[in-house]
């Protein structure tokens, strides 16, 4: 991470791409803190998410975590989501100042997602997803054999610690989403949503209220935006 951290509450850019510089999710939440694990950010109801084809509002928060050194981001989801954990394998992400525009945010997160990911759901189920798409990209996109092993390695760790119930995987992650509501309506006097609308090079973020429902398509179940 560059010299010192967002702010508490501070709008974070969290941005995903794929290998080759194609884009990928993006959405903007309100960073947490960091602690022994890592750093965490919050994105609350009515936040925004885009993908090339996809732009939808999630209709609950959830909070995001990258680890102080790893390849992976993750998301952690209320109990009555089908999805418990979901875990990308990705390039180490990597913290940056960005460019102030309209308002934006000062800060984002960008990682090269992987394809694989860990999967565990409510119901305690546990799985590696995405394996046949990791295949595919390895000749289509040309991952080089560093990446790939990178990936492996990284699946490994986490579905291991996920499944031994490590932290910040047993129960840290979603103390982190119990508490984020409050902690975010503490160091954040909009108080709304922060939600991201890209389209080309330029990105734009938007205030959208809790209560309102922006226009969009909400995708499968198992594609959170992350």
């Amino acid at each position: 991470m560059p010299s010192g951290r967002p702010p508490l509450g501070a709008p974070v850019l969290g941005r995903f791409t794929k290998w080759g510089e194609g884009r990928h999710w993006e959405w903007v939440g309100r960073y947490l803190g960091a602690d022994e694990f890592g750093h965490w950010w919050y994105a609350p109801v009515g936040t925004r998410c885009v993908r090339p084809g996809v732009d939808f509002v999630e209709t609950d928060g959830w909070v995001s975590f990258v680890p102080h050194e790893g390849a992976y981001a993750a998301g952690f989801y209320p109990a009555h989501r089908h999805l418990s954990v979901y875990v990308d394998m990705t390039t180490e992400p990597v913290w940056q100042r960005r460019a102030v525009v309209d308002d934006g945010p000062e800060w984002e997160v960008t990682m090269v997602d992987l394809d694989l990911d860990v999967v565990l759901t409510s119901e305690g189920h546990l799985f590696v997803d995405d394996e046949d798409e990791f295949a595919e990209h390895q000749i289509s996109l040309r991952y080089p054999p560093e990446i790939v092993t990178l990936a492996e390695l990284w699946r490994d760790r986490v579905l291991a610690a996920v499944a031994a119930g490590d932290e910040p995987f047993g129960s840290v992650g979603h103390e982190w989403l119990r508490r984020a509501p409050e902690e975010a309506r503490r160091a954040s006097p909009q108080g709304g949503a922060l939600s991201v609308v890209a389209a080309g090079r330029l990105t734009v973020c938007l205030i959208v209220s809790s209560h309102s429902s922006p226009r969009g398509r909400k995708p499968p179940a198992s594609s959170p935006c992350r």
